[in-house]
């Protein structure tokens, strides 16, 4: 089996005719992934111990037909249906997911490839209409047990990261090579820690930083984006040493507000705490079917 990031930030759960089936759209292949036994219980209608032995055994008989395409799955960590922990689950692209439903006999057969040709034009929709995104992120953010508070933190964060990285852009700062660096540079200088350094703090390998952070740490985060935003817009940094120049200063806009919320509370407010910390128990939350 071939693993691939195990980042929280686009797992999402969808109803297919009242059956939950766990996804992950990735970045960076633009694809979807889908947990392969929640598209089996789909199609045989049953519980998730049961459709996980039909998958078990029906990928056996697809490596001797010589599907090795189809069975050759990749595995990722989600959250179980049965407690909630993230364990290695195998994951099917859209390609894979189609040859298995024509591999299970199932009066949902048919449904279930609308379904995913809608979810596809859904997130083509997502691409020109950015609302669309911010929509979607918010169900998916409340599914995995983040209060309001916190989310309406979150989207705003993300509308500042967005504004940040169409000034770096502007900037002439190169995606790939740059974004990281400057990225650090402004959390080292609120902080005190590159995002590597604040990710070990929080115990954190693949997961998303920021999905992780508490809302006030989310606040200061956003304070030093923002300000750093606010900075190139006003001076027009060229080049990298005056970009870096502009996203340390924001970061400090941040770090003087810690140190001074800090003196208010006679604690840090850098905290260890990760999402598992502070959002609610997958099974204790209502479940929405999307619209």
């Amino acid at each position: 089996m071939k693993p691939i990031a195990t980042t929280t930030e686009n797992e999402s759960l969808q109803l297919f005719q009242g059956a939950q089936i766990r996804y992950v759209w990735d970045e960076e292949k633009e694809t979807y992934f889908f947990s392969v036994v929640d598209v089996v219980s789909a199609l045989t209608d049953s519980d998730y111990p049961t459709a996980r032995k039909y998958w078990n055994k029906l990928k056996q008989r697809l490596q001797e037909e010589g599907f090795e395409s189809v069975t050759n799955c990749h595995q990722l960590k989600l959250a179980s249906p049965l407690d909630g922990k993230k364990y290695l689950t195998d994951v099917a692209d859209v390609e894979q997911v189609l040859r298995i439903i024509q591999s299970v006999p199932s009066k949902k057969a048919e449904p279930l490839k609308q379904w995913l040709a809608q979810l596809g034009q859904q997130r083509l929709n997502q691409l020109q209409d950015p609302e669309l995104s911010i929509e979607q992120a918010i169900k998916d953010y409340r599914r995995l047990g983040y209060s309001e508070e916190w989310i309406n933190q979150r989207i705003k964060t993300i509308e500042i990261r967005k504004g940040l990285t169409d000034e770096w852009k502007r900037g002439g700062m190169q995606e790939d090579r740059d974004y990281a660096t400057l990225t650090d540079i402004i959390s080292k200088a609120w902080s005190g820690m590159t995002t590597k350094q604040y990710k070990q703090h929080k115990g954190l390998r693949k997961e998303n930083l920021r999905d992780n952070m508490t809302d006030v740490e989310l606040m200061l985060n956003g304070l030093a984006e923002a300000a750093a935003t606010a900075l190139s817009k006003r001076e027009n940094p060229k080049g990298f040493v005056e970009n870096a120049s502009v996203a340390h200063r924001g970061g400090t806009v941040a770090h003087v507000a810690r140190e001074r919320l800090e003196q208010e509370l006679g604690e840090s407010v850098i905290s260890d705490q990760r999402a598992v910390n502070f959002t609610q128990p997958a099974d204790e939350l209502p479940f929405e079917e999307d619209k």
